[in-house]
């Protein structure tokens, strides 16, 4: 078990391994020629960069079972794999958000279709971007399981965590589809944005990552519901702080524009609660001006409006009961102690964070 925890170092060694990857897949597909290195270009920018909570949730799963990984490198790659999940999440979600950035540069479908444009191709621009995105994503999505599958160690050993990612998997994408159809009708009251909630990101986020790096270290039906116990209300927070970022979090480390849930209509807990707490007029501005085309000025009255409903208190009484039901859950754990500290201090940062 390490001595101290370095968070800089593990994302590094997280970017090391996919850089690695993703250098064999170039080999893979280079007879197909230029656009399948453009296509895996893109890859590498999908997944560079970014906190790399769900790695760091794996890897301390693990040793929460297990204090001395059995595998340090296997390890290591099976936390990369959740990277990738990430990345096809990312991709896919904004491409179905319309959103035109990630991380302070053009989403990967507006990325393509201004390939295209500048190229002077034939065809629609927008759609040839939108045929990318999704082929990439799935690309990413495909990529995540053959890293786990592959990661190094026997397969008797993988087959644990492959059930559990299996499971993640079909929960954030049947998750995604609740959220489509939320926005699809307009209306959503706090609990059906919770339920959206939670299986679109908070359980891939938090309590499915430890699950893995749990189970590969051989965690017993008792010790999977203690790290549940603590990583799904965790996770639920950790949505929450996200939903906040994106109605007031600043474009300089947002990398999204100012209000983007806003411009993008996203029927989010925040949203609900504000919905909730205003009447009349207002409340049908708010509804209203959700995901029309908001100048800085609607965006700011907006904002003003959530504030003034008491909507933005709420969510953050609610954060703030999670990470303390999370983190007594924790406590309580009969797990490793120097891993439930770092636990504690990834849950923190999860739920204070700025971007």
């Amino acid at each position: 078990m390490p001595a101290t925890w370095n968070p800089a170092d593990f994302r590094s060694r997280v970017q090391d391994v996919l850089d690695a990857f993703l250098d064999d897949q170039a080999v893979r597909l280079r007879p197909m020629g230029p656009d399948a290195e453009r296509l895996l270009a893109e890859a590498r920018v999908s997944v560079a960069g970014g906190k790399r909570f769900r790695a760091a949730f794996a890897y301390w799963g693990h040793l929460a079972v297990s204090p001395v990984a059995r595998d340090e490198d296997a390890l290591a790659r099976v936390c990369a794999a959740l990277e990738l999940l990430q990345a096809s999440a990312l991709v896919h979600d904004d491409y179905m958000d319309a959103s035109d950035t990630r991380r302070g540069r053009p989403a990967t479908h507006r990325a393509f279709e201004a390939e295209h444009r500048g190229a002077g191709w034939r065809g629609d621009p927008f759609q040839y971007g939108a045929a990318a995105a999704i082929l990439l994503g799935d690309l990413l999505l495909a990529w995540s399981d053959e890293l786990l599958r592959t990661c190094g160690l026997g397969i008797e050993e993988v087959l644990p965590a492959l059930a559990v990612f299996d499971l993640c998997r079909t929960e954030v994408i049947a998750g995604q589809f609740l959220d489509v159809s939320v926005q699809a009708r307009g209306r959503a009251d706090v609990d059906t944005a919770m339920t959206v909630l939670r299986y679109k990101s908070a359980k891939y986020s938090v309590e499915r990552p430890l699950h893995i790096g749990a189970a590969l270290a051989g965690a017993s039906a008792e010790q999977m519901a203690q790290l549940s116990a603590f990583g799904l209300p965790l996770g639920e927070a950790f949505q929450l702080r996200d939903d906040v970022l994106g109605v007031f979090g600043d474009p300089e480390q947002t990398g999204k524009p100012a209000g983007d849930d806003l411009i993008e209509g996203k029927r989010t807990v925040l949203v609900a609660c504000a919905l909730d707490g205003l009447s009349g007029a207002r409340a049908a501005r708010l509804d209203e001006a959700l995901g029309t085309d908001l100048t800085s000025e609607d965006v700011a009255e907006l904002r003003g409006l959530i504030v003034s409903s008491g909507g933005h208190d709420r969510v953050e009484a609610m954060i703030d009961d999670l990470l303390g039901r999370a983190l007594s859950a924790l406590d309580a754990a009969d797990l490793d102690a120097h891993a439930k500290v770092v636990l504690r201090e990834l849950a923190e940062a999860a739920t204070s964070r700025t971007v």
